[in-house]
């Protein structure tokens, strides 16, 4: 038996909670990775997994010998790529996902350089808000704005994003110009971005001082991505809360005029994160280290 693939069988097996997943996310078939951890804990004479028909989960030995396994198994994988990395450059297939709007007006404009540097990396970029599993995806990191909650995730901050209140001059024309958040409540149409964790439009709250205002609109357009309420912005359809990573240039060039610029909400932090359990390797670390001097040099992306 191979002891470092039974081993990587039972990692992916408990991370994933499921056989199943475990073998898509390696490559080999359910009863191969079945073989390898009975193998294992044959191997080791203590049972590992505690498997029904409905979920797998590990055993007082099994979860001890994962954790401990696990940070075995880092500490080598770092030293390999220590060592390699000295002499090679990164090579191999690198797989991100991050929000559309991030991609489309910071990253992406900038991956020139990325790929000039490193040009045997190959990426493969998702581009979405939605939640992804990124064992069971086999994805390398996620970048997303908001506070990474999950545990088994490694969060690494980037930068704040800001966001400000904007809308074609032709709707201000037509709606009047609001004074005070409340007025938003009268008569204006709001452009809301819903959460794709929540289904619910993200919130927008505005302070100045001590005063706190939770704006919803007399109306609202909802969608399911940003960049599409910044496009209803454009045609003049409502008032928007807009990033401005992605509305700047739309600002500078009179497409859209902001309001309210004395009432502001909080930056919202935007991280990259990978999974805990899985080493680094190199390729990801070059990126991770490209995206922090990227979001450094962004003045609308760096942290304050």
């Amino acid at each position: 038996m191979d002891r470092f693939q039974a081993m990587r069988a039972f990692f992916r097996v408990v991370e994933t909670g499921s056989f199943t997943k475990a073998a898509q996310s390696l490559g080999l078939a359910k009863p191969a990775i079945s073989r390898l951890v009975v193998g294992l804990e044959d191997e080791l004479g203590v049972k590992l997994l505690n498997r029904t028909t409905r979920q797998v989960s590990t055993t007082t030995d099994g979860g001890v010998y994962y954790e401990r396994a696990t940070r075995l198994m880092a500490g080598l994988h770092e030293l390999e790529n220590d060592v390699a990395r000295s002499n090679h450059a990164p090579v191999g297939y690198l797989r991100v996902d991050m929000p559309v709007a991030l991609a489309q007006s910071v990253v992406l404009p900038a991956l020139p350089d990325f790929i000039e540097r490193y040009p045997h990396i190959e990426m493969d970029l998702g581009l979405s808000d939605r939640p992804v599993d990124l064992i069971a995806d086999n994805i390398d990191c996620v970048v997303r704005a908001g506070v990474i909650a999950d545990q088994s995730l490694v969060a690494r901050r980037l930068g704040d994003l800001r966001q400000v209140l904007c809308a074609a001059p032709a709707y201000w024309q037509a709606n009047g110009r609001p004074k005070h958040p409340l007025e938003l409540e009268q008569g204006h149409t709001l452009l809301r971005s819903v959460s794709s964790r929540t289904g619910q439009p993200f919130p927008i709250t505005l302070k100045k001082g001590e005063a706190i205002i939770d704006v919803n609109g007399a109306r609202q357009l909802k969608a399911n991505d940003f960049s599409a309420c910044l496009t209803m912005a454009q045609a003049g359809l409502g008032v928007v809360h807009a990033y401005t990573f992605a509305a700047s240039t739309l600002i500078d060039r009179g497409v859209l005029e902001c309001v309210l610029s004395d009432w502001r909400g909080d930056p919202i932090p935007v991280y990259v994160a990978y999974p805990f359990n899985r080493h680094l390797s190199t390729r990801v670390r070059v990126f991770i280290d490209w995206l922090v001097a990227l979001f450094a040099s962004n003045t609308l992306t760096a942290g304050r």
